[in-house]
């Protein structure tokens, strides 16, 4: 009876033992984050912020990487083979560039917001820019590089529609963002910028003078889609949806952007 006792003794032990290794083992895995890589356009950086800190107080095992840049340069990488989850672009075309390629699911792809663009000149101007035919007074104006950034694609679009582009481009600092050509207008490097709405939003040191007819431009469309291959499918879906929220979305038109649905 002794020995019966004390094999049934070791043998609990060990079960409890055993218990309590895959408890610890399954407390590691709950408690260790899942990373979840973003690439988005710069002029997104604010909204995508607010949104990251609303998410992540929700979601204590996620975490959120962001990658801004211009949306040219960022398609660029992930057709690279960049870790991407998710891609933001500030650019239908770019975007469609990866959807094509079969990168990202057409089906795990939708028009999320829209923006316009604005002509920016510094608070204490030197010139009397009040539209963008008075651009011809101006010695230096910062546009995005149109082949990299949309937003100097659409400049570029307006400037051409309304004929000032052969007498303006001489006079065209060339800018790898959006976030550049707002900081050359605030350090009176340049003496206008055309940039988002949403960016001219953020800075105190700069001020709207004009609003570029959505006629003279392509539509300003951020498209947004899950990149294939992920290592946590079901975490970047929930956060793709939640990007799509009412609670997004309402950051989202806080910054200036337009719902589009």
């Amino acid at each position: 009876m002794k020995r019966m006792y004390n094999g049934l003794t070791i043998i609990m032990f060990l079960f409890i033992l055993l218990a309590g290794c895959s408890t610890n083992e399954q407390n590691v895995k709950a408690s260790k984050k899942v990373e979840i890589t973003v690439s988005a356009a710069a002029s997104l950086q604010d909204s995508l912020n607010e949104i990251k800190g609303l998410y992540e107080k929700q979601h204590s095992n996620i975490k959120i990487n962001y990658n801004f840049g211009a949306s040219g340069t960022l398609a660029q990488q992930i057709s690279q083979g960049a870790p991407v989850d998710i891609f933001f672009s500030a650019a239908e075309d770019k975007f469609d560039q990866l959807v094509q390629k079969g990168i990202i699911e057409k089906a795990d792809s939708m028009n999320l917001v829209g923006n316009s663009l604005v002509l920016v000149v510094p608070t204490k101007e030197k010139l009397t820019i009040h539209t963008l035919n008075d651009l011809s007074k101006a010695d230096k104006i910062s546009i995005g590089t149109p082949e990299a950034v949309p937003a100097g694609m659409y400049a570029k679009e307006s400037f051409e529609y309304l004929q000032l582009w052969e007498g303006l481009k001489k006079k065209v600092v060339y800018a790898k963002d959006v976030r550049q050509v707002l900081n050359y207008v605030e350090t009176g490097n340049v003496d206008a910028g055309m940039v988002y709405k949403t960016d001219a939003l953020t800075s105190k040191k700069i001020k709207i003078v004009a609003t570029a007819d959505e006629k003279t431009h392509t539509p300003i469309i951020y498209p947004i889609g899950m990149v294939k291959e992920s290592s946590h499918p079901k975490e970047i879906k929930q956060f793709y949806k939640y990007l799509q929220s009412d609670t997004s979305m309402k950051v989202f038109k806080k910054y200036g952007f337009k719902g589009l649905n």
